[in-house]
């Protein structure tokens, strides 16, 4: 396992459960004490989770675990995902991005397929295509989030009603027939629904962990979306009552 995976692993268990010791992690991450300690003691540094005595609890970021710490969790699922959702693309589309890992991927497989316009409020999906010649990229403006990498706020809401996008790509922290699309940041939110506004299309990206979960801010209601494209772990009974809001469900 990469230490970004096991970093990972352990900021969601502590998310989940607000506490744990050393010997659970060592138990669930089949490594020794040792290493877990190591962890633990780098992630109170960067003030990710707060180390106690036997083990951490939650620390200052709260309950969302920084895009750096997910990009690999369930690798194989986000790029099933994210090259179900990349077929779902017209030839020379206008494709708004917003961020997360799969996402990322998204932008990585529509560069290599190109010509395509991307807008996006991601620095780091910003980062990798500025260079690409299949891309013609839009970048909006805003305040940066630390935790998603994203540029969010008044300016980013401004910037996007000057734009239309033929396919937009959601990144979602819960998705559930009961509270619709949700995430962490209250201005992630008005953002994020800025960018389904503008669209002529919304599909929703989301690996089996953010199904039937929901989160602090309201993104929109299912009827703001039209698609979503998720992995066969995934609650089945979830996934039907999300069909029946009138969702187009793809999984892979």
């Amino acid at each position: 396992m990469l230490r970004t995976e096991r970093h990972a692993r352990i900021l969601e268990h502590v998310a989940a459960h607000g506490s744990v010791s050393v010997e659970e992690l060592s138990a669930i991450l089949a490594v020794s004490g040792a290493t877990v300690r190591r962890d633990l003691q780098h992630l109170d540094a960067v003030n990710l989770l707060r180390r106690t005595h036997g083990g951490a609890s939650v620390g200052n970021i709260g309950l969302e675990t920084p895009m750096q710490y997910r990009s690999e969790r369930r690798r194989p699922e986000k790029l099933a995902i994210a090259r179900a959702a990349a077929a779902l693309v017209p030839a020379e589309a206008v494709v708004g991005l917003t961020g997360g890992s799969t996402a990322t991927e998204i932008a990585r497989i529509l560069a290599e397929r190109g010509p395509v316009t991307i807008v996006t409020n991601a620095v780091n999906i910003a980062a990798e295509l500025v260079l690409h010649k299949d891309v013609t990229l839009v970048v909006i403006g805003g305040t940066a989030r630390k935790e998603s990498y994203e540029l969010v706020g008044p300016i980013a809401e401004k910037t996007l009603a000057d734009y239309y996008t033929d396919v937009t790509f959601l990144g979602v922290d819960g998705i559930s027939a009961a509270h619709g699309c949700t995430t962490h940041d209250q201005l992630e939110a008005a953002t994020d629904r800025a960018f389904t506004d503008r669209s002529n299309h919304t599909i929703v990206v989301a690996d089996h962990s953010k199904i039937g979960k929901a989160t602090l801010a309201r993104i929109c209601p299912l009827s703001g979306i039209g698609h979503l494209v998720t992995d066969a772990d995934a609650p089945k009974d979830e996934l039907a009552r999300i069909a029946e809001a009138g969702v187009a469900v793809t999984v892979v």
